[in-house]
């Protein structure tokens, strides 16, 4: 979902296939997608993203979805066939390859990125934010490791100790929940009024201020 500031940028559905699914992944892709659109009536736009390890995964769009092959509203990206230089200009390219790259490649791949993470971004609550990205990768890549033998792999030991990191982890906690809380309302509270509850009742019920619920209401 688009922060609430950003009125008019679209609604992403994500992605991500490491094996090939025939024919009724599309189906239930799209499927996903029109169901949500059904229940809650957004008043967003929205954009569709498919991101494959291979092209070989891609079982291609089946005839009742014909409109969508060539619309810019559905994007498919085959990590294998990107430019390998393309992970060198950009952190979030690298990241993206760090999927498709196989195991035997992955530590070294990661720590690189790590380093590049730590040397090019300056703001540690972002470092932090992409480091966990990368380890979560690790973590699908190695189920046969914990977080421990991951942070190990990826030479994290010494950073998650450091002072700066350890706050920047306790308010991406605390950021993170306001954020969720903020989602959740946007969702709810018209879907409330649709019932028949009223503003005050709403409020009343998540124990917030009526101004509070107030942003939240269809006019706002």
């Amino acid at each position: 979902m688009p922060p609430l500031r950003m009125r008019q940028a679209p609604i992403y559905f994500v992605e991500a296939q490491a094996y090939r699914e025939e024919e009724n992944f599309y189906y239930r892709f799209f499927g996903e997608i029109h169901l949500y659109l059904k229940d809650y009536k957004p008043f967003h736009s929205w954009r569709a993203v498919v991101i494959f390890t291979e092209k070989r995964f891609d079982p291609g769009i089946p005839e009742h979805y014909s409109e969508y092959e060539d619309n810019p509203r559905v994007q498919r990206i085959y990590l294998n066939k990107l430019p390998p230089e393309l992970g060198e200009r950009s952190i979030g390219l690298g990241l993206l390859q760090l999927i498709a790259t196989k195991p035997k490649q992955a530590p070294a791949k990661g720590r690189a990125l790590v380093d590049r993470t730590r040397q090019e971004l300056t703001d540690v609550t972002a470092q932090r934010n992409l480091i966990e990205l990368i380890e979560t990768i690790f973590v699908y890549k190695f189920p046969q490791l914990n977080f421990q033998e991951i942070g190990e792999m990826l030479g994290l030991g010494d950073l998650k100790q450091t002072r700066a990191y350890q706050e920047a982890e306790q308010e991406g906690r605390r950021t993170g929940r306001e954020e969720e809380r903020q989602e959740i309302l946007q969702i709810t509270v018209p879907l409330l009024l649709e019932k028949g509850m009223t503003v005050e009742e709403i409020a009343q019920y998540y124990k917030l201020s009526i101004e509070t619920i107030q942003k939240f209401t269809p006019q706002n």
